[in-house]
């Protein structure tokens, strides 16, 4: 609907991404939009979903066919997410599934650990989570209390994870812990930690203001036997990989953002096309056009520089300054978009049954997520003074 005022996004536009945006909508629309308000009664997506994404190609899509993935770039994975969020579909937690926990065991992963996860996460017969924030560090990760005792074949871990998404589906997490704790060699690791695992239990799924229909619970260790051949990468070079690929994680928020503004913009023009006041249609009034106008400036402006950071995650070139520049900008941009379409629906923007009541309540948390957009000021502000 807005293809009139937005430039064609060249990073979409080949006859293969054509072709992938059709059987996203298609499956978007035939298998996902009537399964929501189940899904959110229930706190979480059903299994099935993530093994029919599995069957379409739609679970780890750049990672190389060896290992079960498509074999596609990075611009397939952010058309994806910005379609589904665009539809106001956030609780299949595919994106930190493929985009994230894949990406770890890809590039820091023994061919061990990459042939036994990778093929069975593309097909969705195995869920993931990734284990880094704690009750009492949020963003601070260095902080983080979970250790990992060296028991010479294995490690034992005790500590608890919160606000874990797929916490309460996920069969395998990878999980960051303190190993070496008090001693001069003491480093956050990343261990891969399966759910089957005695001792490796979840709370119950927490009730959020959005994204009811995505699990999301505490983990808890409770010496917890890992073997050592789980460690990914190096031990005590955790915290570095995590700031190396969190890049990409930001960057896939900003890209959840771009799709959910350009759906709530769309459904505001539907809307206020039809519905009347005073005689005529609300798309009539000059302020209903203006405020639309201002949305879709906005939009544009920062897809721009968005289809800019997908290339460069193409390239590797993706640095922590610019993946903080997308989410910063892009959540706040959605923020604001999503408040000013809900006003012109007037009374019926706050009724559940409308999509954009959901997008109001599910696009609030990105601003905190994946790193407050506090701390995304300060990695910006680093850079600058690098």
């Amino acid at each position: 609907m807005l293809k009139n005022v937005l430039l064609e996004r060249d990073i979409y536009a080949s006859e293969e991404h054509k072709m992938m945006r059709q059987m996203i909508q298609d499956f978007i629309q035939n298998e996902m939009i009537d399964e929501t308000e189940e899904w959110e009664k229930n706190g979480m997506v059903s299994r099935a979903i993530w093994e029919r994404a599995g069957e379409l190609g739609l679970l780890c899509i750049d990672v190389p066919e060896k290992y079960g993935g498509s074999g596609l770039d990075f611009s397939f994975s952010a058309l994806l997410i910005e379609e589904m969020n665009k539809e106001g579909i956030t609780g299949p937690g595919f994106s930190l599934h493929s985009d994230i926990v894949a990406p770890y065991l890809l590039k820091y992963g023994t061919e061990d650990q990459k042939q036994k996860y990778l093929p069975q996460m593309a097909t969705g017969k195995i869920i993931t989570s990734i284990g880094m924030t704690e009750p009492n560090c949020g963003s601070d990760l260095k902080a983080l209390r979970t250790t990992a005792a060296d028991k010479g074949d294995h490690y034992v871990v005790n500590g608890q994870k919160t606000f874990i998404t797929n916490g309460y589906m996920c069969d395998m997490s990878i999980v960051a812990v303190k190993t070496n704790s008090g001693t001069k060699k003491e480093g956050v690791s990343l261990l891969i930690i399966e759910a089957e695992l005695e001792g490796f239990t979840k709370g119950v799924p927490f009730k959020k203001i959005g994204l009811k229909a995505q699990d999301t619970c505490e983990l808890f260790f409770d010496n917890v036997k890992v073997p050592k051949e789980n460690l990914l990468g190096e031990e005590g070079m955790g915290f570095k990989i995590m700031m190396t690929e969190l890049a990409r994680e930001r960057l896939s928020v900003a890209l959840a953002a771009i799709g959910g503004a350009e759906g709530a913009i769309e459904k505001t023009i539907a809307y206020t096309s039809t519905r009347k006041a005073f005689k005529k249609t609300i798309a009539e009034f000059q302020n209903t056009q203006f405020k639309l106008a201002e949305c879709t400036t906005q939009l544009q402006l920062n897809q721009a520089f968005i289809d800019r950071c997908i290339r460069l995650v193409d390239n590797h070139k993706l640095t922590a300054e610019n993946a903080s520049i997308a989410k910063y900008a892009a959540t706040e941009m959605h923020g604001k978009v999503v408040d000013e379409c809900l006003q012109l629906f007037g009374g019926y923007g706050y009724m559940w049954d409308y999509p954009i009541a959901r997008m109001h309540a599910d696009n609030r948390v990105a601003r905190i997520y994946a790193g407050t957009n506090e701390i995304m000021k300060v990695l910006i502000a680093r850079g600058l003074f690098k």
